[in-house]
């Protein structure tokens, strides 16, 4: 599967957003984005363009914005999910460009000049789950399977076998927690 690199950057936008909501990592976690500064933080992160003065309205909307892109990767089929995509998409007054900015080849921006942050991420975002569904690869938006955590993903594997956010933590958590069971029940 091709992803572009916009596409891509997008799709690890969307993960990052749902992964700050307080159920992201553990019932009762604190959510991550806890005021202006916060957001500022995210932005920056991913290099969101264009990005202006942020405030308490802004992080409201985002909020606002992530529990809609959560729904997205609920849906129990396409046409849900669809139908989901077409509405947060039209929200965001999608109005595709072409542009080569800060050293990037030519990539297509889905946000009106001088939107939001919520009406950038909202079309930018949303367009790359789109470009999932109408691949037919839905079902490479996961929810992380180790216990205790629910941080999303978007498993983008040769052969869409990937269960965990990261190999490196829950991934290897759960390895080695068979791993020692192993050698206990075999000294027993």
């Amino acid at each position: 599967m091709m992803i572009t690199h916009d596409t891509r950057c997008a799709l690890d936008a969307v993960v990052d957003l749902l992964n700050t909501a307080p159920e992201g990592e553990a019932p009762g976690s604190p959510d991550a984005l806890t005021d202006p500064a916060a957001l500022r933080e995210f932005t920056a992160r991913h290099a969101i363009s264009g990005v202006g003065a942020l405030d308490d309205a802004d992080l409201a909307a985002v909020r606002a914005l992530r529990t809609r892109f959560a729904e997205v990767f609920a849906a129990p089929d396409d046409r849900n999910a669809a139908e989901l995509l077409n509405t947060l998409i039209t929200s965001a007054g999608t109005t595709p460009q072409l542009t080569d900015h800060d050293g990037y080849d030519w990539h297509v921006h889905y946000f009106a000049p001088g939107a939001s942050v919520a009406h950038h991420l909202a079309a930018d975002c949303g367009m790359a789950l789109a470009f999932l569904v109408v691949a037919g690869e839905r079902e490479r938006l996961r929810r992380c399977e180790a216990p205790g955590c629910r941080h999303t993903f978007v498993d983008l594997s040769r052969n869409r076998s990937r269960r965990y956010c990261s190999s490196r933590t829950c991934g290897n958590r759960l390895h080695v927690a068979a791993y020692r069971a192993r050698q206990r029940e075999a000294a027993d």
